[in-house]
């Protein structure tokens, strides 16, 4: 217990720091949300990641204090469904904020109740006694972002209220946790030399996209944590089915595939996001939270040799260049902004207007 006070202490007296101190630095710019000004500064920090979390919120223009961490999160219809969320002002979105006539849509999807390995029951199934906020046997059901309520049994969205109750896609109460690999190298001519933007004249960087089946949006690779699994792992194989294609691969090209493949995820590599996720399966009671961690090929010799293929979940799959007109899905664009700092690539052809330094 003592040792989570000090980490909770020493987090908030970072966070202190500095907030006061990107104020100092850019007292006229409309900054991006404040939670997340601490993260850009991690980004180039010694500081272990795994201390701090942070609800993630566009990141893409300035900030607009009337701007909520629910924007994706309100989709409605719900996706794969006619079911439409109940309307929540911006107002409104947290809990602290009373409101006795928020009344949301209760949904939970068929394919979730139908009760496959990776979901679970309905709160009042017989023997199902879950334990929320901690590690539930194999399952996972603490929160990167901190201890989150549990009302009448069931778990509340840390990030507010989004116009629907139960698990809609979601198999599990509360967080859903997965993992999301971001796949980089630079985009070079055919002698091998990096190609600079002719506005910005920053390099380009470039990382692997999928194209969602689901939604037909462009994503990071990605997918769920399996119980018991590691994040490394998860990391890897989420590549290795959406964009090699390795689960309709032979044995021996399996085996070739995992050569390269340990290259690649074995080599240092950049932590960009641990948390929530602003993403349109959430409801008020189970929510995505993802780490998104960045592998670079600086060479670009080892990506050279893997074929992109797009397989499971996804439709199609390529090398994209990052910049500030991408349009991903969920808030995937926020962490590629994030890897394109980290690297000093470039991002837009100009300051953002009305931002000075």
């Amino acid at each position: 217990m003592a040792r989570w006070c000090l980490a909770r202490t020493v987090t908030v007296v970072s966070l202190t720091v500095t907030l006061s101190a990107v104020a100092v630095r850019y007292p006229s710019c409309r900054l991006p949300h404040p939670l997340l000004h601490p993260f850009r500064e991690l980004a180039y920090s010694s500081v272990p990641v795994h201390w701090f979390h942070f609800y993630p919120v566009s990141m893409l223009s300035c900030y607009n204090p009337n701007e909520n961490a629910h924007n994706k999160a309100h989709t409605s219809p719900y996706p794969g469904s006619k079911v439409e969320r109940s309307k929540v002002p911006t107002d409104k979105v947290g809990w602290l904020v009373e409101w006795e006539d928020y009344k949301p849509v209760e949904y939970t999807a068929a394919s979730v109740l139908a009760g496959p390995t990776w979901a679970d029951p309905q709160i009042s199934a017989k023997n199902f006694s879950p334990k929320f906020n901690e590690k539930d046997g194999q399952v996972e059901r603490r929160s990167l972002s901190g201890l989150y309520e549990v009302e009448n049994g069931r778990p509340r969205n840390p990030s507010g209220r989004t116009g629907l109750v139960g698990r809609g896609l979601l198999g599990r109460w509360g967080p859903n946790h997965a993992a999301d690999p971001i796949i980089t190298r630079w985009k070079r001519d055919s002698s091998g030399n990096k190609i600079a933007h002719p506005i910005s004249g920053k390099n380009i960087l470039q990382f692997v996209a999928i194209k969602r089946k689901d939604c037909g949006e462009w994503a990071i690779p990605g997918g769920m944590v399996d119980p018991g699994e590691k994040i490394s792992a998860t990391l890897k194989r989420e590549f290795s089915e959406e964009a090699l294609n390795c689960l309709q691969k032979s044995r021996a090209e399996k085996e070739e595939m995992e050569k390269q493949m340990n290259r690649l995820f074995n080599q240092e590599h950049f932590v960009v996001y641990k948390g929530y996720v602003d993403d349109p399966r959430n409801t008020d009671n189970a929510w995505i939270e993802t780490e998104a961690v960045n592998y670079h090929d600086e060479p670009g010799e080892t990506m050279d040799n893997l074929l992109l293929e797009a397989g499971d979940d996804a439709g199609k799959v390529k090398w994209v260049d990052i910049s500030e007109k991408l349009k991903l899905y969920a808030n995937h664009g926020d962490f590629i902004k994030l890897v394109a700092e980290k690297w000093g690539a470039h991002w837009n052809e100009g300051p953002v207007p009305g931002c000075h330094k």
